[in-house]
């Protein structure tokens, strides 16, 4: 086994999501994309399969011509543990709009800050900003 690598499906909008990733949260990039191309399963120019890197964490994309009765689900969410206060600020605000608050940003006493929500993609994530203990 080489390595296990997070996979997300979306239906329409790998791109974009990915764009959106990679702005926000410095250190990535996509590093790869691969378009349906004409004739082909997928629409035209859409994400036939994709890689990007967040920090360093790998993950692969696609665009599903399939129609699914699911979707992502919370249960399975990105945690990223931030720096400061300003960050988790940022990264809530902006992931948080179009989305859905599952956890309000609050100091739930695990942690100085936490939230946590679904994004506009309906991608689920962890935001914490440890308590220092000194």
């Amino acid at each position: 086994m080489e390595k296990i690598t997070p996979f997300l499906m979306f239906e329409g909008n790998a791109e974009e999501a990915m764009n959106y990733y990679t702005s926000l949260i410095e250190d990535s990039s996509i590093t790869s994309i691969i378009r349906y191309g004409p004739n082909q399963a997928g629409k035209e120019g859409s994400v036939l399969n994709a890689t990007f890197s967040l920090k360093g964490q790998e993950f692969m994309c696609i665009d599903s011509y399939v129609k699914h009765e699911f979707t992502f689900t919370p249960s399975f969410s990105l945690f990223i543990t931030c720096d400061n206060e300003e960050e988790i600020d940022r990264l809530y605000g902006s992931l948080s709009e179009g989305g859905r608050v599952l956890m309000p940003l609050d100091n739930y006493g695990f942690s100085k800050k936490f939230g946590w929500i679904n994004d506009k993609f309906g991608v689920s994530w962890q935001l914490t900003l440890p308590i220092k203990i000194s």
